[in-house]
């Protein structure tokens, strides 16, 4: 009888159609990434469920999105009472499986903090690209979020969470004549676009996502006492409200594992496999650049060990240069009522290796529920001749668990109050809070000089001009000025005092900046 592993690889199932040929996928090419397609209630779940649990087994750590909130099961054991376990003996008995039921290592994440443990970032690790495309602003809007990006690294002020960036964009737009100068045109209005395009992010729950303490990727590569890879479960079903956050905070997830890990070569096994749940998501109206950079990512994070897997409904929803990376195939049954949907059929069948038995788009359109046509990649990465295949059944529990089976497996999984406790450190909104106060002391002190300079100067007329702290009554000698030259900073800092030279005006000021800085 046939397990989880074959020794050599992820055992995914066997039989259909009387073709007792088993399907493995082979762990030195788990890292050549896969795609995972069918239609709605065609069984990709649990075509996802059943890999999870293969790579765990082999020691791998994994990493999935739970969307529709069924996959938490995997972090319990499957049970002989669930409606499903007659249907998947008779299956586990066709195809050689030995089916034991058994549980997994789980760590819950959840970017609200409710279903797991919170996991964030920090807008300086997220970047201005990916923050571009989470707001979907224009190119002018980017090389504004471009450059706030540059001042703050050049003014050593951290960019941690979203009243940050929004600070620092305010700054910005008040200084545009003096940065302009430097940097090129800088509109209000462009400044204003982006401020309101952060306040959509904010209420879409973006708040959440950006702070400290940031997620370290340590904290998801771990491996349980046993060997078997942990398996990260990120709660997506809220998350699935904002798209565009999902599809983002996910890219950038991939980003930070394309940056932080070393080059491995080819590995014996994977050592982190990454499961992109509706991924059409993340390829839907996104620009060019942004597909081009999915593209490099997914062409070089395999030399540093990483496996992605795509799970989406249709292939066409893949751009065909990161499509023909995708080596490990697994398609479920795809529907075609209409001529497009024809022509998607035809399409996705055309990137199999024929098999002479059988047909393979009539294959594709006729597998049942539970049944897939497989293609793996074999000796020296060579692609697999397709098979139809029945996807043998996963061995822990197929479904959602209880918020109390939830807290526990939270409270065993060693990171417990790590992550709940969120730090708010100096950073570029206390920074420029700081200097708000400065000019407004400045402003005061000013005042008060051109007051006693007023009165000097009634004085001087009538004769009465004399130094009342030097007992000869002599005239102090003005102070020297530095002719060492000012920072961007102080410029800009001398600017917003020169702007303010009557006591209305800098009035006005202190009080629009005391309301922007405000404590919240």
């Amino acid at each position: 009888m046939q397990t989880e592993l074959t020794g050599t690889g992820i055992f995914a199932g066997g039989g259909g159609e009387g073709y007792a040929i088993p399907q493995e996928l082979l762990l030195q090419y788990g890292n050549r990434h896969g795609l995972i397609a069918g239609a709605t209630g065609t069984g990709k779940t649990i075509t996802l469920q059943v890999l999870a649990e293969g790579f765990s087994s082999a020691g791998v750590p994994v990493f999935m999105a739970d969307v529709k909130g069924d996959l938490a099961g995997i972090s319990m054991a499957g049970s002989e009472s669930h409606k499903l376990h007659e249907p998947f003996s008779k299956r586990s008995a066709v195809i050689g499986y030995d089916l034991a039921y058994k549980s997994f290592p789980v760590v819950f994440w959840d970017m609200f903090g409710q279903q797991g443990h919170p996991v964030r970032t920090t807008i300086s690790e997220m970047g201005p690209l990916l923050l571009s495309r989470l707001m979907d602003l224009s190119e002018p809007q980017e090389g504004v979020l471009n450059i706030a990006f540059r001042i703050a690294d050049e003014e050593g002020m951290a960019l941690l969470d979203l009243k940050d960036l929004q600070a620092m964009l305010v700054w910005i737009g008040q200084n545009a004549a003096e940065i302009g100068l430097r940097y090129g045109n800088v509109a209000p209005a462009t400044v204003g676009a982006i401020q309101r395009q952060l306040l959509v992010l904010e209420n879409q729950g973006g708040l959440s996502l950006f702070g400290e303490p940031a997620l370290e990727l340590s904290d998801m590569m771990r491996v349980a006492h046993d060997g078997r890879g942990q398996i990260n479960v990120l709660a997506a079903d809220r998350l699935m409200g904002s798209p565009q956050l999902y599809a983002t905070f996910l890219l950038w997830l991939l980003s930070e594992l394309f940056e932080d890990l070393p080059e491995v070569g080819d590995p014996d096994k994977p050592r982190f496999v990454f499961f992109f749940d509706e991924a059409h998501l993340l390829f839907k109206d996104a620009p060019k650049a942004l597909i081009s950079k999915v593209e490099q990512v997914a062409r070089l994070i395999r030399s540093k060990g990483v496996g992605i897997y795509f799970i989406t409904q249709n292939p066409a929803d893949i751009p065909e240069d990161i499509l023909g990376q995708l080596g490990n195939r697994v398609q479920h049954a795809l529907r075609a009522f209409t001529a497009k949907d024809q022509q998607d059929l035809h399409r996705a069948a055309e990137n199999y290796r024929p098999n002479p038995r059988f047909d393979t788009e009539t294959a594709i359109k006729d597998v049942g529920i539970g049944e897939a046509v497989t293609s793996f990649l074999e000796a020296k990465g060579a692609p697999g001749m397709v098979e139809r295949t029945l996807i043998r059944p996963p061995a822990s529990q197929v479904g959602p668990i209880t918020p109390d089976e939830r807290a526990q497996v939270m409270d065993a999984g060693g990171l417990a109050g790590k992550y709940e406790m969120t730090i708010d450190r100096d950073s570029a909104f206390e920074r420029l809070r700081s200097r708000a106060d400065a000019a407004a002391k400045e402003a005061a002190e000013a005042d008060k000089r051109a007051e006693q300079a007023k009165a000097d100067a009634q004085a001087q007329k009538s004769g009465r001009r004399y130094d009342d702290s030097s007992p000869w009554g002599r005239t102090k000698a003005a102070p020297r000025r530095s002719s060492r030259s000012d920072t961007l900073a102080e410029t800009l800092g001398k600017s917003i005092v020169r702007q303010i030279g009557n006591s209305a005006g800098r009035a006005i000021v202190r009080g629009v900046l005391g309301s922007l800085f405000k404590s919240r």
